[in-house]
């Protein structure tokens, strides 16, 4: 969920239409008021309750047009009694509800806790507390008045800067192969990965990074390189270990497009995993295919001069990591079009994630 529609549900504000009020989950079986119609020209965030054909639902993540029981995004909240709509919170009201333990709570849901202050979920969970949970953050103390600047950007420690609503959100149509849980379980091969640095450099690292693999993949979209008759070209037989899986089997995989039988040597002896001979576990296991792509970003400088990551902590800009990725193919003028189309991916990632970009976008 980016911070501007979070601060709309806040404040009660609209972003497209009229969302209606976040609730916490209840029994399937228990009857309850029918809460706002759900409406196909409605904008409705993760979390966001609609009701449709007697039941109600609640949203995983932002949704436009997509019926309720038709659509995965929809969680069932079970029938409702046909009562009156419960109304939205008016600005000031600080009306959402209390949390209780044990009850879950789908992304975008907003509780208020003992303590007085409003937590929104950051993942779907069974109830977790929020002030020893990384699945929610604080957004604000409420007093009876909306903040009006937008709550700090703080990360809870141990946390992936990009919540699984935000990934969803790049990613509309994405290979369900690229799975955000393959994503953060890749994470721990490399620690400092988008936690290096302050919040708005974490941002900008993570939105660098997929602002690239969005590329390299059309929106997380192919899990293999689409020439086939590429797939030979990659096997330098000159390396002392040659292409025990075949001259063909070391065409692109995965998110930054993994390909050479070195690069499957250099990044199967980083991880721990034997990719030299089975280099096929990147197009299977979707955590092997993100890792792959953070162990490039961490430690190749590729056609470059520097990491891509040490480019994005270090401040050189998003456009040094292009250069690392695809050098002189694409920058110095070697292909003006396909670096834009990477920063017009990265601004608007950077803008779902709340931060600025930064200079240097361009190589």
């Amino acid at each position: 969920m980016s911070r501007q529609r979070l601060m709309a549900i806040l404040t009660g504000l609209a972003v497209v239409g009229t969302l209606a009020v976040i609730m916490p989950m209840t029994s399937a079986n228990a009857a309850v008021d029918c809460t706002t119609a759900w409406s196909s020209g409605t904008v409705y965030v993760g979390g966001t309750r609609a009701s449709h054909n007697s039941r109600n639902w609640s949203a995983k993540w932002w949704t436009q047009g997509e019926t309720p029981g038709a659509a995965a995004v929809w969680a069932d909240q079970g029938a409702c009694g046909g009562g009156t709509p419960t109304p939205t919170p008016t600005a000031g009201s600080c009306n959402y509800p209390a949390w209780v333990q044990g009850r879950a709570y789908v992304t975008g849901n907003i509780v208020r806790y003992t303590d007085g202050k409003y937590y929104i979920a950051e993942h779907d969970n069974p109830g977790y507390d929020p002030t020893v949970s990384t699945w929610y953050w604080d957004p604000y103390a409420c007093t009876g008045t909306p903040p009006t600047t937008a709550p700090p950007t703080s990360t809870p420690p141990g946390s992936f800067v990009v919540s699984e609503a935000q990934f969803n959100q790049m990613f509309p149509n994405r290979n369900s192969f690229y799975s955000y849980s393959g994503l953060t379980a890749a994470l721990s091969a490399y620690p400092a990965f988008a936690k290096t640095g302050t919040d708005t450099i974490k941002r900008q690292e993570a939105a660098a990074f997929l602002a690239n693999v969005n590329h390299e993949t059309g929106g997380l979209y192919y899990i293999v390189e689409q020439n086939t008759s590429n797939y030979p070209h990659y096997c330098d037989p000159n390396q002392p270990y040659g292409c025990p899986a075949g001259q063909a089997a070391y065409y692109g995989r995965g998110p930054i497009q993994l390909s050479w039988n070195f690069n499957y040597k250099a990044a199967g002896d980083a991880l721990g995993i034997d990719l030299l001979r089975d280099p096929y576990k990147v197009e299977r296991d979707s955590a092997v295919a993100w890792k792959t792509a953070i162990w490039y970003w961490m430690t190749q400088n590729g056609p470059g001069t520097m990491t891509p990551h040490n480019a994005m902590v270090n401040s050189r800009g998003f456009g040094e990591t292009i250069r690392s990725i695809n050098g002189s193919i694409e920058c110095n003028g070697g292909n003006p079009g396909q670096v834009q189309s990477r920063i017009d991916a990265y601004t608007r990632i950077t803008g779902i994630l709340g931060v600025a970009p930064g200079g240097n976008l361009s190589c």
